[in-house]
């Protein structure tokens, strides 16, 4: 879905998106309905969040060791294009905003950082992007997270 504005050489050699400290883990991506369940499944355990159409890979945290998402692989994502929702969109979020759905983007990938906000902007407004995530979001409700002071917003949901 990013491949206008990331390359998915560039994603599999970071990784930063796929570590996780235990003070960060409201970050771990959801696996959002049945389908991504099924698919993540076939790799690691996953737990339902009660409530939901959703659960999320089984991951024990121990102090500040960072905990590595079980999907991540040598070359990236071994889910490919089956990775959760959540992942294919990062460094982008649907965030709540005092009841108003926001489209932020993390202030931590390093090569969108290296991207202009207008870059940004456009991506964003172009093919639909905004629209998709704001339909997930809908269908998903669990997948919309807080918004996080310092995370810059690029689409508001009118």
């Amino acid at each position: 879905m990013l491949r206008k504005i990331l390359k998915p050489e560039q994603c599999a050699k970071c990784r930063i998106c796929c570590g996780f400290l235990e003070s960060d883990c409201w970050e771990i991506p959801l696996l959002a309905g049945e389908e991504e369940r099924r698919c993540a499944e076939r790799l690691a355990p996953t737990e339902k969040l009660p409530g939901t159409k959703s659960c999320v890979f089984r991951m024990e945290f121990h102090g500040e060791e960072v905990v590595y998402c079980p999907a991540l692989g040598e070359n990236g994502c071994r889910l490919g294009d089956e990775r959760p929702f959540d992942c294919r969109i990062w460094p982008f979020r649907v965030n709540d905003l005092n009841g108003t759905r926001v489209i932020t983007l993390s202030p931590v990938c390093p090569e969108v950082k290296k991207l202009s906000l207008e870059t940004l902007l456009e991506f964003v407004d172009s093919n639909g992007f905004a629209e998709k995530l704001f339909q997930h979001a809908e269908s998903y409700p669990e997948t919309v997270k807080p918004y996080v002071s310092g995370y810059p917003i690029l689409a508001v949901k009118l």
